[in-house]
């Protein structure tokens, strides 16, 4: 981990008081009301409440309309602590960033922070996490080309071994990433003595006793004196991290996967706290808080679908467009339609505001070709993507022994259809890539993915994984998106004429 994060050392700390003030004419009474209640609960959980500012309480914030909440809500139990003991919590608000968190977030982010005086208050500490480094935040502060670098390759990689399946092409590697920008936040400087969540105590409990199940069913489980807490919780996940990466990027990359490590540098005994019980997170019942008080805005990339703190489903959609094209003899437009309706049934299934469901709606309906245009500039711009290199993306060419080569070649590279013996040469070492022919079409291979041959002949070694009704479960990659509900079985044609057959749909 690399940090240069320092406390602000502002020259006139905000009127808590005022602050309060402001706040609760925007909270319901509801609201209100149960943020009272958990400042109680949370200061019962704090371990030195003689010297308040001692205790430092994390939050994640993730530039989100609901991660926006909880942090106004959060800030809101730091004040009343501050006017009924005289002192308060040191609030650690920690955001982890990704090649697919487009500017508008950090921008939404700020706004909130200065909205609710955050900046200029030496109660609180706000840090930027980009992969293993930490940094105070600031809006303007560039994506880091490692980063990105880091971010683009497992994006092509998964995408290659499940032909573009949406959710673990884009959302294997960022919720490992995102786990371990916990670890990074909640170890930095000292460290912290709670966890702010939102999520319940029984979904606290089902995700530590599913990942306790995949580190066991996949044989690993941490030493037995590593098991225990947070801690162990970090241990496994950086074991399955460690093991999904070493399948991904093949056994022959180890400083590709060491990049990738989970921090297990927490204090031992470390706990979460949950804020599920004393409040409400439809957007639609805080509005103006959200966009008012808070600044926050819908933009048309971060606002994409199921996330208004993400542009990746856009590509989601742009992608499985671009299979329907490409391989079920659709057009683009109406791959982009079947994708917008399975997104949007999402969208009712975790009860966005109407006018949300309606503006996604409007964004898309009778605009594919704008969309088309405003995607693939954003793939490139975000990611350094070429709409040739996603084709090929969607087609997985390469991997599982070069099983769907020739189809996509005849598909896509007619006058390469001639060379496939030498690529598969090429591929599975028989051939090497030094002269004449067998380096042009090296190259060639290589811009048409924009990855290169050793990448490419790790794919070539590794199983082809597509979605299924039954899926057999048989490897890490499989097992690790196992009941995740933002699936849905759809009905469509795999080409122009054939029938129309059921197919599991995946993304956000």
């Amino acid at each position: 981990m690399t940090t240069d994060a320092s406390m602000p050392t502002p020259s006139a700390a905000p009127d808590h008081a005022a602050a309060l003030q402001d706040l609760r004419a925007v909270l319901s009474e509801e609201n209100f009301e149960g943020a009272v209640r958990c400042a109680g609960r949370l200061y019962d959980a704090l371990p030195d409440k003689d010297q308040l500012s001692r205790n430092v309480v994390l939050v994640a914030y993730g530039g989100g309309k609901d991660s926006s909440y909880t942090l106004a809500f959060v800030r809101t139990m730091q004040l009343i602590l501050s006017r009924e003991h005289g002192a308060t919590f040191r609030m650690r608000v920690a955001t982890n960033r990704h090649a697919g968190m487009p500017q508008a977030v950090m921008d939404n982010i700020d706004r909130a922070y200065r909205s609710l005086d955050l900046p200029a208050d030496p109660d609180c500490e706000l840090l930027l996490i980009d992969g293993q480094q930490v940094r105070t935040f600031e809006a303007t502060l560039p994506q880091t080309d490692d980063v990105v670098g880091r971010n683009r390759l497992d994006i092509l990689m998964t995408g290659h071994r499940t032909a573009a399946d949406a959710r673990p092409t884009f959302c294997n590697a960022c919720n490992l990433s995102m786990v371990n920008s916990f670890g990074l936040a909640a170890g930095y400087g000292g460290g912290v003595d709670l966890i702010i969540t939102g999520d319940s105590q029984q979904e606290q409990r089902d995700y530590y006793l599913w990942v306790t199940r995949l580190a066991r069913k996949f044989g690993l489980t941490p030493p037995r004196d590593m098991r225990a807490g947070f801690q162990g919780f970090l241990a496994s996940l950086n074991n399955i991290s460690q093991a999904y990466f070493t399948d991904i990027h093949g056994p022959d990359a180890p400083d590709v996967v060491a990049e990738h490590a989970i921090t297990t540098d927490v204090r031992t005994g470390l706990q979460f706290f949950s804020i599920y019980d004393d409040t409400a997170y439809a957007s639609g019942d805080h509005w103006e808080l959200l966009t008012e008080t808070l600044g926050f805005r819908f933009d048309d990339i971060a606002f994409s679908f199921t996330e208004s703190d993400c542009g990746n489903p856009a590509l989601m959609a742009h992608l499985r467009a671009l299979k329907c094209e490409h391989r079920y003899g659709q057009s683009y437009a109406e791959g982009l339609a079947g994708y917008v309706e399975f997104a949007i049934s999402l969208m009712h299934k975790k009860e966005f505001p109407p006018q949300l469901v309606e503006l996604m709606r409007e964004r898309y309906e009778g605009r594919a070709d704008q969309m088309r245009a405003a995607m693939g500039a954003y793939a490139e711009q975000a990611y350094g993507f070429t709409e040739e290199q996603l084709v090929a993306m969607v087609h997985a060419p390469f991997t599982e022994k070069g099983t769907n080569l020739e189809t996509y070649l005849a598909a896509e590279q007619p006058d390469l259809l001639a060379h496939a013996p030498l690529i598969h040469g090429l591929l599975d070492g028989s051939v090497q890539a030094a002269d004449g022919e067998a380096a042009s079409v090296s190259v060639r291979i290589a811009q048409l993915t924009g990855l290169t041959l050793d990448q490419l002949r790790v794919l070539y070694a590794s199983s082809l994984r597509l979605p299924s009704l039954t899926p057999a479960g048989g490897e890490l990659i499989d097992a690790i998106l196992e009941g995740d509900p933002h699936k849905q079985v759809v009905h469509t044609r795999h080409s122009a004429e054939g029938p129309v057959v059921p197919e599991l749909l995946s993304g956000r």
